[in-house]
Formats: C-alpha cells, structure tokens, sequence
C-alpha cells in the first residue's frame, strides 16, 4: 500500500509533481500493472481532444438523463438531482483507439454500479448501449459498464470537466478504448443483444479492449 500511495497521484502535466491520492479513491487494476501501456499504445502528458462535429450547448434547464430499455420502470433526472447522487473518485488510465495513453487520470462522479440500483433490470439483460448528445452512440457489455472503476464523471483531476471532454457528463470505461467512454452522455439503454454504436456500425470493435488491441472488428 505504501508503494501505491507513493506512486499514485493526479496532476494535469508533470508526474514528478503528482498530488498523492487517498485511501477512499478507486484504484483500477490496469494502474497497477508493471506495465500500463497496452500493445500500440504511447504515452502522453497532454489530453487531445477528439470527436466529429461541435461541442453541444448545455442548457442546464432543459438537460436529463435517463436509464431505460429492459427496466420494469424507466428512471430519469435532471442534472442538479444527478449531482445530488452519491459520489465517487477512480484513479484510472485512458487509452485512445488512436494510439496514444494518458495515465493516472483522477475521475469523480457517479458509480455506473449506483444509477444501476436505480432501475430493476431484466435478468436476461447482457449489453448497454450509451446514448449521448448529437445522436452518439456507443455499446458494450454490461459486466464491462459495471466495473467497479466505471463511473459517469463530471470533473477529472480535481476541475470540472471541459465543453471538449465531456461536460456536463461523461462516461468513463477504464477496461476499454476510450471511445467507449462516450461524451455528454444522456441515456443508458439496456439490452438482451449486442447492439453497435455509431463507431461500431463504422467497423470499430464491439468490444475494444485495449490489452488484446480490438480496434476493429477485423481485429478478432
């Protein structure tokens, strides 16, 4: 633990001057591998920013998020009763499709495993797929969505997310790419069937795990 504590910390550049993390933080597994750069992958300091079209305008007023599909009864909020919800802090990596890997990213927010209580879900359930501003979608299988580090994150390394990553909400998929961790969510759909998302449909992995580099589907 104490190795831990002395190699775990946030800081938006310089690792040297990371702030040290507490005991209540989540720690994902993938941090603690000898090595965390998954095959393909290098490491960079900067955050980029990446997505197709503009950043939507958040209208607080008008704002919600629902959890739906195979529920007995649909759950929905508004963004000041989501921020109400109980709230967690995960200290994970993040690996983009696109080659590069930021480490040690502090997250807070809402547990995927929390808003999962909301809902009574069907037993045969076995995938979600993410819905987000614009039409965006993403899948992936529900044991993935509710990993203990999964969490639906509104600020990172202590500020509130920026218009370009996400904000107001977004969902953050340790275990996978992270287009998996999909912008300005605003509904979660539960499935008894795999269903692709916009990258999916677009040849990207139903899957994307990024130690076994599932990048495409041709990937296996």
């Amino acid at each position: 633990m104490e190795r831990i504590k002395s190699l775990l910390g946030f800081n938006n550049q310089h690792e040297e001057n990371r702030e040290p993390i507490d005991e209540s933080v989540i720690i994902s597994s993938d941090t603690l591998r000898e090595n965390r750069i998954p095959p393909g992958q290098v490491k960079t300091v900067k955050w980029p920013v990446l997505h197709v079209g503009n950043v939507p305008k958040f209208d607080r007023e008008k704002w919600s998020f629902c959890l739906h599909g195979m529920v007995e009864k649909e759950w929905c909020c508004n963004y000041d009763q989501f921020l109400e919800l109980p709230k967690v802090r995960v200290l994970s990596d993040f690996h983009c499709v696109t080659t590069w890997s930021k480490l040690d990213n502090l997250w807070e927010g809402v547990s995927t495993q929390t808003l999962f209580e909301k809902v009574n879900v069907n037993p045969k359930v076995k995938y979600v797929l993410v819905y987000a501003e614009h039409g965006w979608t993403t899948n992936m299988p529900l044991e993935d969505f509710l990993q203990k580090d999964s969490i639906f994150a509104y600020n990172h390394n202590g500020k509130p997310l920026s218009p370009d990553h996400g904000y107001p909400l977004r969902l953050v998929i340790p275990k996978l790419y992270a287009w998996k961790s999909a912008k300005w969510v605003r509904s979660v759909e539960f499935l008894e069937t795999d269903r692709a998302g916009f990258w999916e449909e677009g040849g990207y992995h139903m899957v994307g795990d990024p130690w076994k580099e599932q990048r495409f589907r041709w990937n296996g």
